[in-house]
């Protein structure tokens, strides 16, 4: 994951490595992304611009524990959290 502070509200941006063959897999993996950012909302700070960088193991990870993972990925960045 990738992050900057930023003045605006918080925003994200998904992108999935080409080591993920078949773009059918790789719109997967991204879908996944943003669905388990959607859970994980708001662990994240209110002021960032986030790209989350979605490997292989996405596709194969139970939904539930990538939740977590990224979950604790967003509260490990510094700054104020809940809705800007």
């Amino acid at each position: 994951m990738l992050w900057r502070e930023t003045e605006a509200s918080r925003r994200a941006g998904f992108a999935v490595t080409r080591q993920v063959r078949g773009s059918v897999r790789r719109n997967r993996a991204r879908r996944r992304l943003r669905e388990a950012f959607r859970a994980a909302r708001e662990a994240a700070p209110a002021r960032a611009a986030l790209v989350v960088l979605g490997k292989r193991a996405v596709l194969d990870t139970p939904f539930p524990i990538l939740t977590e993972q990224l979950r604790s990925a967003l509260a490990a960045i510094p700054g104020a959290r809940g809705e800007p």
